[in-house]
């Protein structure tokens, strides 16, 4: 299958699919407290029956043309991930998420991996709008969205209800005419 570079450290982005569901509990296990002080992955996959479950549902949504999920290898090393959670071709909508287990932190993987995501829903698939939405209290992603030239749309006050705890949550996105205008080769 292919993988596409995110740079000179090793890093790979690469597709997850099913048949990857033990390296992908392997990697939850790895980053479990982590990953889910803001995000539900870890609660959703505890198993193998439930990571493959998981992974088998991005498989149909890619099939379907409603998402899509790849992962980020740290020299052959599965490290996190970037989604299109919702994807709706025909509005021209999606939005994209991500997580990392801690000992990949702080080394650009996620901007780098959400940049190749985005290109391939704006200028491959023809979709208008990307959307983020984040905690307002993570602010490792809300980073990234600032990284990719993402807008601050607006808060979502206490709308996301995640281990007994109401999060603010916040809406970033960016249009397509505004990220093809801010790529070094549109200049």
């Amino acid at each position: 299958m292919f993988a596409i570079s995110l740079g000179d450290d090793g890093a790979e982005l690469r597709p997850l699919e099913p048949w990857r569901a033990e390296e992908y509990l392997a990697h939850m296990d790895r980053g479990r407290d982590y990953i889910g002080r803001y995000v539900a992955l870890p609660t959703v996959c505890t198993d193998l029956v439930s990571a493959r479950a998981f992974l088998q549902a991005y498989a149909d949504k890619a099939a379907a043309d409603t998402g899509r999920i790849l992962g980020i290898w740290l020299d052959g090393t599965l490290v996190g991930g970037v989604l299109l959670r919702v994807m709706d071709v025909a509005a021209g909508t999606c939005e994209a998420g991500c997580w990392l287990e801690p000992s990949a932190a702080g080394r650009g993987l996620v901007t780098r991996a959400v940049r190749v995501l985005i290109d391939w829903a704006l200028n491959e698939r023809g979709l208008h709008r990307v959307e983020w939405q984040v905690s307002s209290a993570n602010t490792a992603s809300i980073n990234v969205a600032k990284r990719l030239g993402m807008t601050k749309e607006g808060v979502l006050r206490e709308s996301y209800p995640y281990r007994g705890v109401r999060h603010d949550m916040e809406v970033w996105s960016v249009l397509a005419p505004e990220w093809r205008a801010a790529q070094p080769d549109a200049r």
